[in-house]
């Protein structure tokens, strides 16, 4: 299967995205592989369209699945595992940012909770560094809260708070006047 020059500027980019963000490179070329593709693909028809190894390939496939991105899928008279990517750009975005927020967000709250614990016990730990972990905890408590409620606010709300943008800053900032 040859790539349209669209597909494969996309497919290039989330790769190169991908490394970016620590995913690996095969990994986010066959998301946006399917992503675009928009029908289920066999292991072999994507190593062969991309050029890559078919174990790299199914270790990928392996890993789009942990984050939730792709699902394997049966074809009727086919013994072969077909796999496609989420279609819907909300459920995409939603399971990226929920597995970034899984591996950077989570794991940086329990480091800034022990360190804050251990500085209220150490005596030698300096008050601007204690306020300075206080701080940035609570920074990130806060977003992570913010973005817990935001997961639970319905699909048609929060594109409208979406395209209101700054304005809401406006709405707030005349209310409290």
């Amino acid at each position: 299967m040859s790539l349209s020059p669209v597909v494969e500027k996309i497919v290039l980019h989330w790769g190169e995205m991908g490394a970016r963000w620590g995913v690996n490179r095969s990994v986010a070329q066959i998301h946006a592989l399917l992503w675009l593709n928009g029908r289920a693909m066999t292991a072999d028809e994507i190593s062969e369209t991309l050029g890559i190894a078919r174990s790299n390939a199914s270790t990928s496939l392996d890993e789009l699945q942990t984050y939730r991105l792709v699902t394997l899928v049966h074809v009727i008279g086919d013994r072969r595992n077909f796999y496609e990517a989420k279609g819907d750009t909300w459920d995409v975005v939603q399971a990226i940012v929920d597995e970034r927020k899984k591996r950077e967000i989570d794991p940086t709250l329990v480091v800034l909770r022990e360190a804050r614990a251990l500085a209220e016990s150490d005596a030698s730990t300096p008050a601007d560094v204690r306020e300075r972990v206080t701080e940035m905890l609570g920074f990130i408590e806060r977003m992570t809260g913010w973005y817990e409620q935001m997961r639970r606010v319905p699909r048609p709300t929060l594109q409208r708070l979406i395209k209101l943008g700054a304005g809401v800053a406006r709405f707030i900032t005349r209310k409290a006047s």
